[in-house]
């Protein structure tokens, strides 16, 4: 790649008085380009990050607002990284160029893989025997990263397993001998070896990925929203706080819930905690925003719902009536009405912000065991709470015999753009369900990929739905009740993705999805039927929901539980800009020459 002066790059990106340009080129071994590499600056803090991806020749762009000591690097699967430092005005243009090179032992590239490679050496003995693994065990955390995949006895598998039961891991007996056999025996300590590739393209090339680093290494910042206002909004479900991002100004706001006389845990103080680091009695978990400003809060562990107001930072705190658990995504329809569902309990609930009229509704259980458990699963957690943290409640559950399916699991919720009608996602039955928001009629269908999560509408009413346990995508269409599947891209055969969550922005169609086994982020264009992967500029990443600012960004928050197992030790608001740009300015400059 020919170097433009720097003086011709200031003047291509506007010569704006506090942006840094970054520019170089990524090579590998014997001085070959390297297309499709990240490259990501930090902040003098280190609280920020921002990343581009390279092109095809291995050239990068970055326009950044940092100045200081900064530390960049450069990142592609199969070689180690290579790092630089050094100062920058922010009115400056600064060229570096940086060669990678192979990993320096098998460990370490072994090491440096994300969770679906060591995922894929687990010695299953047959794909009905992995489901519960995957089900189970990757929701809140990646399986597979340093942290988890230490070599240890089954015995202390078998530990960690019934800790995870403590917090609605729904394994059998069965299930857990051999899940915990197979960890035993796959997570050996030796090294891994898998071949991924990183393809580069103009598109990719485009992206820009931000960060801004929040919290602490406590902290589980579930789902981020974005208000009217353009801020992000995130629920710390392990702290009880609301995080507020500006990301123009790039300041960093905390709100605390409001005190309840509730243990840590709430409804659930009977069972262990995640880890041991949840200090939250509400649980914020899901948001969604009416058209007063007030943003709705659900609040998975004390069962309540919460309103915050932006303007006058307060909290209004709302009952719900009756044995709800879990209150989980919340969602506002066009009328103002909010729907949200409750995991634990098997109910969708309805409530009028202005009359302040709450209506909880019972869905079909789907079978006898599943009704036992929506009939007896609210006293089993009471009778649990007399004795905080022991898990009494694992000796009285018939999923022990059973396994995750004694649950039906509501999870995700959305609203028909077309008809106004409420849609879920049942994910332990594998159903979708539709709630006629007048009568509250309900009507369910079987879906024909397994787990499906937390699912979105299309603007011409398409239902896009991510099949967590099968590593899928599904659209279903109401107005004919047909499903489309298709599997999710992963890096390498025998590897498998888990979908948490999706998508879908209303003017382009597009499809975003958490792809939290591989490190990487999922762009799907309806159209041509195709993705687009972005690689993560963060190890171990886990991601919730999806939304989109004004400006164009799709954002997330990272929330791997605990936060200190992510490479950067703390969550992350995270916001990609598919149109960055840069790239093609200095494309268009160089054809100039």
């Amino acid at each position: 790649m020919k170097k433009l002066p720097l003086i011709a790059i200031a003047a291509l990106f506007g010569g704006a008085a506090q942006a840094a340009i970054l520019t170089g080129q990524v090579t590998g071994p014997y001085a070959a380009p390297i297309g499709g590499a990240t490259v990501t600056v930090w902040s003098e803090d280190g609280l920020r990050k921002e990343s581009v991806y390279t092109a095809d020749d291995g050239s990068y762009a970055i326009v950044t607002d940092f100045g200081g000591k900064l530390k960049l690097r450069s990142r592609i699967a199969g070689l180690a990284d290579s790092l630089a430092e050094f100062g920058v005005d922010r009115n400056a243009a600064r060229h570096t160029d940086l060669a990678m090179k192979p990993h320096a032992s098998a460990a370490d590239a072994s090491d440096a893989l994300p969770a679906s490679a060591h995922n894929a050496r687990l010695p299953w003995a047959s794909g009905e025997d992995r489901k519960p693994f995957v089900s189970q065990c990757m929701y809140c955390h990646q399986v597979g990263n340093a942290l988890t995949r230490s070599a240890r006895p089954q015995s202390a598998w078998e530990a960690t397993i019934q800790r995870m039961e403590g917090y609605l891991g729904m394994l059998s007996g069965r299930e857990v001998k051999t899940i915990s056999g197979v960890l035993a025996k796959g997570f050996d300590g030796k090294p891994v070896d898998a071949i991924h590739k990183q393809a580069a393209s103009a598109e990719l090339a485009r992206g820009k990925v931000e960060q801004w680093l929040v919290g602490d290494a406590m902290s589980f910042i579930h789902d981020a929203d974005v208000g009217e206002d353009d801020k992000l909004y995130g629920t710390d479900e392990g702290h009880d706080i609301i995080w507020v991002l500006d990301r123009k100004t790039h300041k960093i706001e905390r709100y605390p819930l409001p005190e309840i006389d509730l243990p840590a845990g709430g409804k659930f103080a009977g069972m262990q905690l995640p880890i041991g680091i949840f200090t939250g009695k509400h649980g914020p978990h899901s948001t969604a925003q009416t058209r007063d400003g007030r943003i709705w809060i659900t609040a998975a562990l004390s069962g309540k719902l919460l309103s915050f107001h932006p303007e006058t930072k307060q909290f209004k705190m709302y009952d719900v009536p009756g044995d709800v658990l879990y209150p989980h995504t919340i969602r506002a329809d066009k009328q103002g009405i909010l729907w949200f569902t409750n995991v634990a309990s098997n109910q969708v609930t309805r409530f009028d912000p202005v009359t302040e009229q709450m209506t909880t509704m019972r869905l079909p259980s789907n079978g006898f065991f599943r009704w036992v458990t929506d009939m007896l699963f609210p006293s089993v957690l009471k009778l649990a709470s007399w004795f905080p943290g022991k898990n009494l409640h694992l000796g009285l559950s018939h999923h022990k015999w059973l396994g995750h399916s004694v649950m039906a699991f509501p999870y995700g919720i959305d609203v028909n753009p077309v008809d106004g009608s409420i849609w879920y996602a049942k994910l332990y039955a594998s159903k979708i369900g539709r709630i006629d928001p007048k009568t509250l009629e309900i009507t369910e269908y079987d879906t024909p990929m397994k787990g499906p999560r937390r699912p979105r509408f299309a603007a011409d009413g398409t239902l896009w739905i991510p099949a967590f346990d099968d590593g899928g995508l599904m659209s279903f269409d109401p107005k004919t009740a047909k499903f489309t599947s298709r599997k999710l891209p992963v890096l390498a055969a025998n590897e498998h993705e888990v979908p948490y969550a999706l998508n879908v922005h209303q003017q382009t169609g597009e499809v975003w999805i958490a792809a939290n086994n591989s490190d990487r982020m999922l762009r799907y264009f309806p159209k041509t039927d195709t993705f687009l992967a972005y690689p993560s500029p963060t190890r171990v990443t886990v991601l919730r929901d999806w939304v989109f600012t004004k400006d164009g960004r799709a954002c997330s928050s990272t929330s791997n539980l605990p936060a200190y197992g992510m490479e950067d030790g703390v969550d992350s608001f995270i916001c990609i800009n598919p149109i960055g740009g840069e790239q093609d300015r200095l494309a268009a400059a160089e054809a100039k020459r």
